[in-house]
């Protein structure tokens, strides 16, 4: 009872923590955005709190957050600023994994549970390539590894690499030759060889510095290989549903002030605030349902994952239909709250068009919705062909 007592009341800190982080990512947002500039201020609060290591594994000294946590303070960062929360997201989640399945050497990953717990170094998982697309196409990398002596020579370029020129580390996906396998190296962005080329030029989710990572006989050790995967596995994922989280928080974001703009707004020709119009509240009745379908699907999925981890390995078209569900009604809730607010919504200081832009993003974020549809009919085609 004490163990889960301690465990409950550490959550409740983080939670706190995270509120009070987004309230300053909020401060900063705007500038992000119209700067198109790293968000360095956000990391450093976000270092200076402990963040990086939440789902570090409490026998390494991390908070040992499991999905279900990770996701709930993923959706109160995004609030604030979510170019910052998805970038930070993405190392919180390749640690779960990992926390999860214990698929790496064991000392390799204490090593780097060390390395964040420290000297609190900022990582990522790189996989995505101009070539190939997103993995979740399940095309090989074109990026390679191969092993010479002692050493793997890696080379490749990998695009959508968020915070690149932040991060002291990145978990690379990479064809192994002349295997064919895929493995997962990881980087140390210090080596020679390895560089970023500033592509980003996105209207949506600036701050995310999505920039080009360039690996060009990169020399890693031996053990830098964390997992290897034989060629068309595809292992599901549950820490991707950060993506549907982030897009989630953003929609948050974008009803709070709907709401607060709604009961401070009349027009002369009203005698109180456009919160008494019958059609304003009706879309404000839609933008909670909406949230609310989001947000059970989410973490229903999210709980099974945790409760049933022998489940985990047939829950991709969960996991798919979950991530389409959130972030496709996120993009509607936005709508709603910009019908509402109207012309002004679209004014350049007005937050709304801010989220506007962040929220479609979640769209084109991995599995897409054609691969989702496709995935599912597959899924259910094969259960009836076996049944």
């Amino acid at each position: 009872m004490r163990d889960t007592a301690d465990k409950t009341k550490v959550f409740d800190q983080v939670i706190q923590q995270a509120k009070s982080l987004s309230k300053k990512f909020k401060q900063r947002a705007a500038h992000i955005d119209a700067s198109g500039e790293f968000p360095y201020e956000n990391f450093k609060a976000l270092k200076e709190n402990d963040f990086l290591s939440l789902t570090v594994p409490t026998e390494y000294g991390g908070k040992g957050l499991n999905l279900v946590e990770y996701l709930q303070v993923q959706e109160i960062l995004a609030q604030g600023d979510a170019p910052t929360t998805l970038s930070f997201g993405w190392q919180l989640g390749v640690v779960l994994e990992n926390a999860e399945s214990r698929k790496w050497d064991e000392q390799s990953f204490q090593h780097l549970c060390n390395k964040i717990i420290h000297d609190k170094i900022l990582l990522n998982l790189v996989q995505t390539e101009n070539a190939t697309g997103s993995p979740s196409r399940g095309a090989a990398p074109r990026t390679t590894a191969q092993l010479e002596g002692s050493k793997w020579r890696i080379n490749g370029r990998k695009s959508f690499a968020s915070i690149a020129a932040a991060l002291d580390y990145s978990i690379a996906t990479a064809t192994i030759l002349p295997s064919g396998n895929k493995g997962f190296f990881l980087i140390d962005h210090s080596l020679d060889g390895v560089s970023v080329d500033e592509t980003w030029d996105s209207i949506a989710m600036r701050g995310t510095r999505s920039d080009d990572l360039i690996l060009e006989d990169v020399l890693v050790d031996q053990d830098a290989l964390l997992v290897e995967e034989n060629k068309g596995t595809s292992t599901p994922r549950g820490w991707y549903l950060q993506i549907a989280a982030v897009y989630l928080g953003i929609a948050v974001a974008a009803r709070d002030y709907t709401i607060q703009f709604a009961s401070e707004f009349q027009p002369v020709s009203l005698p109180g605030s456009i919160k008494d119009v019958p059609e304003v509240r009706r879309k404000i009745g839609e933008i909670e349902l909406a949230l609310f379908n989001a947000r059970e699907v989410l973490y229903a999925t999210a709980r099974k994952w945790v409760e049933h981890p022998e489940k985990r390995s047939e829950m991709s078209p969960d996991l798919a239909a979950a991530k389409h569900i959130a972030t496709n009604k996120a993009n509607e809730v936005v709508d709603l709250c910009m019908r509402i607010v109207g012309a002004r919504s679209l004014s350049a200081d007005n937050p709304l068009q801010r989220h506007f832009r962040d929220v479609r993003a979640g769209l084109h974020n991995p599995p897409t919705d054609d691969a989702v549809v496709y995935s599912l009919a597959d899924a259910v085609l094969r259960a009836v062909k076996n049944s």
